[in-house]
């Protein structure tokens, strides 16, 4: 008589909370390190600089600081992917939260202009470096089915932090103060290190027989993954300098909707509370688009929606009216959608030995170019005739970013 027996159950692997909600402890003070120097900046640099600081002056400190931190972002996003790659996620995630939360925190006893620039470099390879380390760690660690909707939800949390750069800065008038609270992301860095279970995904990728090690660097650029190098750096820099010379300016160009002498406090604010907003829903909406849709169907879609709503935004409106709210809150939605959606696509171009490593250079390389093309945003505006048409001209990125993707077949 034969035996029955039972076939065993399947374990349900438990999901990964805890990596999770230090990932967007994380990422949430990525978006307070990139923003709150931005809310203090005329005074930081008045007090550093003396209190008679000529406007011109004042300007051109301000530019410097933002492009360091932008070049910083860049140069940490590049050199903590091979990191990860070769010692783990976990610990390099470790590394790069406690470089954002020191940068926060040595900002707060700067005595010179000099010094601020190092420490703001130092803090944008932190916040680059986190951006990139927990998006490739939580794309190997979550369940396939749900992962780009955990994904969508890690994107919106740097909106989140930015968000939340407001109300740190309403309660509180020394900047000084305010970034003392570099200390949270330090502790967050020791509890990473400490809690985090490292990616099974890269144990496996990196077990390799001896002798068959890989040149990172020359696998990087080998003929399999070049296409997908070139494509995804090409992608994601196109949106990457779209959306930093759009977002940027557009609460300068509102200023310049409204009639002269009107300070135009409430309108600005507005924007960025809808600009941040957009970015929260649109990342959120990006994961379950992505799950019924394909990323590729997707990123086309919300590619072309970012080049119809800049359009629409910036060809229609030569005078403020409400009809700006709804219209900016539209394009703030396609922006977050497309940032929500990259950061669970593009990581899935590259082989887990180079995955780091190759996310890194694809979100960071563009920053280069950003970060100066911003800088030149004056001259176009010159150029142009306004504000309005230099913008438009940066929406014209998007087209770029479309033509790229639809050639994926």
């Amino acid at each position: 008589m034969a035996t029955l027996t039972a076939s065993p159950k399947k374990a349900v692997q438990p999901l990964p909370w805890l990596g999770f909600g230090l990932c967007v402890l994380a990422y949430t003070f990525g978006g307070t390190a990139s923003t709150l120097m931005a809310t203090y900046l005329p005074v930081v640099v008045s007090q550093l600089l003396g209190n008679a600081v000529p406007p011109d002056q004042l300007d051109k400190a301000g530019a410097w600081i933002n492009a360091v931190f932008l070049y910083g972002w860049m140069a940490g996003g590049l050199l903590f992917g091979p990191v990860a790659d070769r010692i783990g996620r976990v610990r390099a995630l470790a590394i790069v939260t406690a470089l954002c939360g020191v940068g926060l925190l040595a900002t707060a006893s700067v005595t010179s202009l000099e010094t601020l620039l190092l420490v703001r470099f130092v803090t944008g390879a932190g916040v680059g470096g986190v951006l990139l380390v927990s998006t490739v760690y939580i794309s190997e660690v979550w369940p396939e089915t749900s992962r780009p909707i955990a994904l969508g939800i890690l994107s919106t949390t740097f909106p989140v932090g930015i968000v939340a750069t407001g109300g740190l800065v309403s309660g509180l008038s020394d900047w000084r103060v305010a970034f003392n609270i570099g200390l949270i992301p330090v502790v967050t860095a020791l509890l990473i290190w400490i809690f985090l279970i490292e990616s099974g995904v890269w144990k496996s990728g990196r077990s390799r027989p001896f002798g068959e090690k890989a040149n990172r660097s020359g696998e990087l650029f080998e003929p399999g993954n070049r296409a997908n190098l070139l494509s995804g750096t090409l992608i994601f820099g196109a949106v990457l300098i779209g959306l930093w010379g759009i977002f940027g300016w557009l609460p300068t160009w509102v200023q310049t909707l409204l009639p002269v002498g009107e300070s135009g406090q409430t309108e600005r604010g507005v924007t960025m509370m809808l600009l941040g907003t957009g970015g929260i829903v649109g990342g959120v909406l990006s994961g379950f688009l992505v799950r019924t849709l394909g990323p590729r169907r997707t990123l086309m879609g919300t590619f072309a929606a970012c080049i119809g709503a800049c359009a629409l935004l910036f060809l229609t409106n030569r005078t403020f009216s409400p009809v700006v709210y709804a219209e900016l809150a539209l394009l703030a939605l396609f922006f977050g959608i497309s940032q929500g959606s990259l950061s669970s696509y593009v990581p899935t171009l590259f082989p887990v030995s180079i995955r780091a490593t190759a996310t890194g250079f694809c979100f960071n390389i563009g920053r280069l170019f950003t970060a100066t093309a911003v800088l030149f945003t004056g001259v176009l505006v010159t150029a142009l005739g306004g504000f309005g048409n230099a913008l438009l001209l940066f929406s014209g990125a998007f087209v770029i970013a479309f033509m790229a993707i639809w050639q994926r077949k």
